[in-house]
């Protein structure tokens, strides 16, 4: 008769010790997502178009210049480093790869996927197992067991616990909407990283025009050194022959010596220009580029204005981004919403106890709650005024960029139209000024010119071909603005900007 009492009481003991542990259902909450459904990466890539204000005799009447501010300025070095020239395409390769602008968003997606998972596991099974051997002494007296003939005291005594438990929501809307929130959040992130890879294909392919640019003034600037040294050296023959006087051979040497001053200025801004494309690329700032690539004129492929809008409503990142921004946050609504209704949770458990693993017996429990919420003192309320916020702010966002795709489009538009007239007149001007520059030559070895007129011819030509290099780039500047506002710019990069 002891003997049984005492397996009862320890029977007992081990169920109110079980029950103890269990846990106790909580009400479904719903995720609050940011009030702003932009990424949290800033920085910025953009072409500027800046008129130059006051009267000049230089045809360029425009400044063009890439801003790349932010992540899309920097990069991760990696790779392997550069053998032989380097092409467009092969320098927007590795700024894609290694560019911290889009580096920063891919993780960010894939930070946004691992939230979704989460969310995800509130619908799915979750199944634990636990095995625990307990030596034990219990008072049966502090559970409010006190009958007679039944000891305060039972123990020390041991007892093997082995057991598997299973829980699953059956019907919780909040936590199913909080999971099609989480996959419109990824949406939205993923479709962010996509438009940062146009960013980066505006900051490489734009840091590579100016390179061109540099390394075509640079080459000018060569080539003015030369003619005025020929200017420089004829006219001290001139004077050794009596037909100058000092004064022409002051004035082309001082000529010469400002023009070889332009050249090592510009092959500075040729070498931070280089240095600038390098950290875009994930390179050693030391790195010695050789651009393989020249772009010259090419006509921009014929779409109006109208069809540019299209589409790129149609194929814009940024504006997908937006779309499904602005869904997590109904979804998230939704949740807010659904706190008010009941949901439904089954949880079981199935395991073995037994003094001894040879002496276990199975045990299994199967519970099924309704929880309906009545009054949560006021939770439910602020969690739907706080996601209502979050709808009103991104439906907000998704318009700006509407009207922000439509604004870079009509400036790249622009943009595009200027420069190309500034560039058409440009090279009218420098093949005058360098027929102009032939004349003097000629004129100055018949002795009919002076010193003075060849400098003047110098720098006439040395003007135009800066016009001619300035508006070069102002212009394709422009077609890969336009590249880039109508969304994949990877692919319109070849129809817009044509390589030698």
């Amino acid at each position: 008769m002891k003997t049984i009492t005492a397996v009862f009481l320890c029977v007992f003991a081990s169920i109110l010790c079980s029950a103890q542990g269990a846990p106790t259902p909580s009400g479904p909450l719903a995720n609050q997502v940011p009030l702003s459904g932009r990424t949290g990466q800033s920085g910025s890539v953009a072409t500027q178009q800046t008129p130059i204000p006051g009267a000049t005799q230089s045809v360029n009447t425009v400044n063009s210049t890439i801003s790349v501010q932010g992540p899309y300025a920097q990069s991760t070095l990696g790779g392997k480093p550069i053998e032989g020239r380097l092409s467009l395409r092969e320098a927007v390769n590795r700024g894609l790869q290694y560019n911290l602008g889009t580096l920063g968003l891919s993780n960010s997606a894939l930070q946004a996927h691992g939230q979704m998972r989460v969310a995800r596991s509130s619908l799915l099974p979750n199944i634990n197992g636990s095995l625990r051997e307990v030596a034990q002494q219990s008072n049966l007296a502090s559970q409010g067991l006190r009958l007679p003939g039944i000891p305060k005291i039972v123990g020390p005594y041991n007892y093997v616990y082995l057991r598997a438990t299973l829980s699953q929501s059956i019907a919780d809307l909040t936590a199913w909407n909080n999971y099609r929130s989480a996959q419109e959040n990824l949406k939205a992130t993923q479709m962010a990283a996509r438009d940062a890879r146009d960013l980066v294909v505006l900051a490489v392919g734009g840091a590579y025009l100016q390179v061109i640019a540099a390394q075509a003034r640079v080459e000018s600037a060569k080539a003015q050194v030369q003619t005025a040294r020929a200017v420089f050296d004829q006219t001290k023959q001139r004077r050794e022959a009596g037909l100058n006087a000092q004064f022409d051979v002051n004035r082309s040497q001082v000529e010469y010596q400002t023009q070889q001053q332009r050249l090592t200025t510009l092959q500075n801004d040729l070498a931070k220009q280089k240095i600038n494309l390098c950290r875009m690329m994930g390179l050693p700032p030391d790195t010695s580029l050789d651009l393989s690539d020249n772009v010259p004129w090419s006509p921009a492929p014929e779409l109006s204005y109208d069809d540019a809008v299209r589409e790129a409503l149609e194929t814009r990142a940024d504006l997908k981004s937006a779309e499904a921004a602005a869904r997590a946050a109904d979804r998230a609504h939704i949740a807010a919403r659904a706190e008010r209704l009941p949901s439904v949770v089954v949880a079981a458990d199935y395991g073995a106890i037994g003094v001894n693993p040879a002496q276990t017996h199975g045990t299994f429990n199967v519970t099924g709650t309704l929880r309906v919420p009545i009054w949560q003192g006021g939770r439910t309320e602020g969690d739907i005024e706080q996601a209502q916020a979050a709808v009103n702010q991104r439906q907000a966002e998704l318009g700006d960029v509407r009207a922000r795709i439509q604004s870079e489009l009509k400036d790249a538009y622009l943009d595009m139209e200027s420069a190309a007239s500034q560039l058409q007149v440009a090279e009218s001007n420098q093949k005058v000024a360098r027929e102009n520059l032939d004349l003097t030559r000629q004129r100055l070895e018949a002795g009919i010119a002076d010193s003075v007129e060849g400098t003047r011819a110098l720098e006439t030509t040395a003007g135009a071909d800066l016009d001619y290099i300035t508006s070069l780039l102002a212009y394709n500047l422009a077609k890969l603005s336009v590249a880039r506002a109508l969304g994949n710019a990877e692919d319109n990069l070849s129809k817009y900007l044509a390589v030698q």
